[in-house]
């Protein structure tokens, strides 16, 4: 997705995969800080990442444990990134991921840091009369 959000309000349809680390907050600070370093290295080395990256199609969102991968326009492209990622950390006890994905719709919003972010779409069932 591009790096700045439009100004007027526009609906796209995007597609997300949600990874979060399972135990993360019984974890030591330095477990913590190794398992994050290890999945951020690993996600943005799986080929969907910097595919969707380079085309300007993705968007990242940190979520403490975890991250929300925005992807646009390919509905597969989380899929195939968790698989990527499930492969990447096969036998590697000391992380333990849920991952899941979902479609719909969003519009982008530049948030707090002047980044772009991802608000969900609300469509009004509001009728006049």
């Amino acid at each position: 997705m591009s790096a700045e959000a439009k100004s007027d309000l526009e609906l796209e349809i995007a597609h997300i995969l949600f990874i979060d680390t399972v135990g993360y907050s019984k974890l030591v600070l330095n477990e913590q800080r190794r398992v994050l370093e290890t999945l951020t290295q690993i996600v943005r080395g799986t080929r969907n990442f910097q595919a969707a990256e380079s085309a300007g199609k993705l968007v990242c969102l940190p979520t403490g444990d975890g991250m929300a991968l925005v992807f646009a326009d390919d509905g597969a492209a989380p899929v195939r990134c968790a698989m990527e990622i499930s492969r990447a950390i096969r036998g590697n006890a000391g992380l333990p991921l849920r991952m899941g994905i979902h479609s719909g719709p969003v519009s982008r919003v530049i948030d707090v840091n002047g980044r772009v972010n991802i608000a969900p779409a609300q469509v009004s069932t509001r009728r006049n009369g």
